[in-house]
């Protein structure tokens, strides 16, 4: 398929609008959310790293196993496997899944958070450093096929060698907005990930990324851009949506923690924060008033309209360059099997009809 979607699995049933009130890691919700991807046409789903969240390699395999054809990114951090082992793992996983599995490097942002896993990295420069000592070593692992040395400043590795390859290549997805974020990418990535942005933003990330991959001689990865679509049977009713989950998160965020506190800790939360200052409604239906209370912490807004009005803004970041799309909802469960229902066939329609008429020009 010209164009792909990504889902997202949490570990329970909670967001912005929903308190936890399960356990931590409530295996029939995610087995529930991982079959209603599935059978809506999703083709993988994000399970998320945190400090203190289950190890989402432990719940990909679950999610793996209840289903046969969804694929899993599963985010990992950097610096704190061994990149030996972390390759190991990945791989003996892909062998397992049949090739449903691929890895979202995670560097990290919040050194407040960092150092709940140990982190003595400060610099986020040099963080993103040794990421790339990281990925030069993954591959390594995946691709030699005799022992290998890496003296590198991060990671020395002598005699390094699996004795498993991946079945299938495990892409890599490298998110992040900083410059260090783009030049790993432009070294290592397959796919790029993007928070949701205006469409100048967009371009404009995509062309550095595009330079940084030339730079390294290798082509240019594609796109993945993460929103969250609130969808209604009429526009108004939409905007009407939006506004109750705005209100929603706020009276919530006393027991959810997604209340803005302090400064954005990183690039990405920046760049956010600094598109929903423009105002709330941006391009043709891009909102933005849920991230300017968060604090852009994550994956927070959103395009908002009827199926057929996101599907056409969904086409409009096609054309710019975007071929992957990460979408969850407020409601994880019930929008999951709404998207499935009234999205995705929109949009592989639009995206079909643009290709077939050989309108695709990429900025």
């Amino acid at each position: 398929m010209p164009v792909e979607f990504i889902g997202f699995v949490g570990n329970h049933n909670a967001s912005e609008i929903i308190a936890r009130s399960g356990p931590v890691l409530d295996l029939p919700y995610v087995e529930a959310l991982a079959s209603a991807h599935e059978y809506g046409g999703f083709d993988r789903v994000l399970l998320a790293f945190h400090s203190a969240s289950p190890d989402p390699l432990a719940v990909g395999q679950h999610v793996l196993s209840v289903t046969k054809r969804l694929g899993t990114l599963i985010a990992y951090r950097p610096g704190f496997t061994a990149p030996t082992v972390l390759a190991r793992q990945f791989a003996t996983l892909q062998q397992i899944s049949g090739g449903r599995v691929s890895f979202n490097v995670i560097t990290g942002g919040d050194h407040a958070e960092l150092v709940h896993d140990g982190n003595t990295v400060v610099d986020k420069d040099e963080r993103y450093a040794r990421t790339s000592e990281v990925l030069d070593i993954l591959r390594a692992e995946w691709t030699s096929e005799a022992p290998f040395d890496y003296p590198g400043k991060f990671y020395q590795v002598e005699g390094g060698f699996s004795a498993l390859r991946p079945q299938a290549p495990v892409e890599i997805f490298v998110a992040g907005a900083s410059d260090a974020a783009v030049e790993v990418a432009g070294r290592h990535a397959d796919v790029f990930a993007l928070w949701g942005e205006t469409y100048d933003q967009v371009r404009s990330q995509i062309a550095k990324v595009r330079a940084a991959a030339a730079q390294n001689g290798r082509p240019a990865p594609r796109i993945s851009l993460s929103l969250r679509p609130i969808l209604a049977e009429t526009e108004a009713a939409a905007w009407a949506r939006a506004d109750a989950i705005l209100a929603e998160a706020q009276r919530l965020a006393p027991k959810t923690g997604f209340a803005a506190k302090g400064e954005a800790p990183n690039e990405g939360s920046r760049r956010l924060l600094a598109a929903a200052a423009q105002g709330p409604r941006l391009d043709k239906r891009l909102w933005t008033a849920l991230s300017q209370f968060t604090g852009a912490k994550g994956n927070s807004t959103s395009l908002v309209g009827t199926p057929d009005q996101v599907a056409e803004a969904m086409l409009d970041y096609y054309a710019l360059g975007v071929d992957i799309f990460l979408i969850r909802g407020f409601d994880p469960l019930a929008d999951a099997v709404a998207y499935g229902r009234d999205l995705l066939p929109r949009v592989h329609a639009l995206v079909a009809e643009r290709d077939r008429l050989g309108l695709r020009q990429v900025a």
